[in-house]
């Protein structure tokens, strides 16, 4: 009677088809490179998609004629660069319109010197000066009064008055205009008209339409 030996696995065999972790880790090496760059991939698509579009450039708006600032109950002065005062003005309100830019005043009354230190009065209801001050309009009551002294070449100017509802005043040099009835008043003599040119560079008026004069004796 014979026997037969039981058989032995064969270990080698096992140990070859088993789990080896060395050998996964070589496999995860491979294409580790390929998953990252998949999630930088990723990433970066989750960045553009969170980012907010850059918002386009706003078109600068025209100016309009809203105030963009306003003074109440002020004076402004002005000096020369010697110190001495130019310019003096009060009003009850001032409003800047940036689309024009001028400067309304209400109520206004303006106190200027000239070089020989001749005061000149301006007042109205409403006066409308340019950016640079060059030109203002007079409007309501209006009214400009120069004191009598002497010019430049040491003439003697008398007092003169120039009164009505419009005038425009221009400066460097001095020119004062209206289309609308004005009255002129020069020392003791009145005159009346519809039109007034006045040049006080050659210190002569134009007067037309309706002309009226009362004249002072001498």
């Amino acid at each position: 009677m014979s026997t037969t030996a039981p058989s032995v696995p064969d270990l080698s065999v096992v140990r070859r088809s088993g789990f080896s972790p060395s050998r996964f880790w070589d496999q995860i090496s491979i294409y580790l490179p390929v998953l990252i760059m998949g999630l930088l991939a990723l990433a970066s698509y989750w960045l553009l998609a969170s980012t907010p579009e850059p918002e386009l450039p706003v078109a600068a708006r025209p100016p309009t004629h809203e105030p963009d600032y306003f003074m109440r109950r002020f004076s402004v002065k002005v000096f020369d660069p010697v110190g001495a005062l130019t310019t003096e003005v009060y009003g009850v309100e001032a409003r800047h319109h940036p689309d024009t830019d001028t400067i309304e005043i209400d109520d206004a009354r303006i106190r200027s010197y000239n070089p020989q230190r001749l005061l000149t009065v301006a007042t109205a209801e409403k006066v409308t000066s340019n950016g640079d001050s060059t030109v203002f309009i007079l409007e309501g009551n209006a009214s400009v009064v120069r004191q009598a002294g002497r010019n430049a070449a040491g003439e003697l100017q008398p007092r003169m008055e120039f009164h009505g509802e419009y005038l425009r005043i221009t400066l460097d040099p001095e020119h004062i205009e209206s289309n609308r009835p004005v009255l002129l008043i020069r020392g003791r003599d009145q005159i009346t008209a519809d039109v007034l040119d006045y040049r006080g560079d050659s210190r002569v008026a134009v007067l037309s339409g309706r002309v009226r004069a009362q004249l002072a004796p001498r």
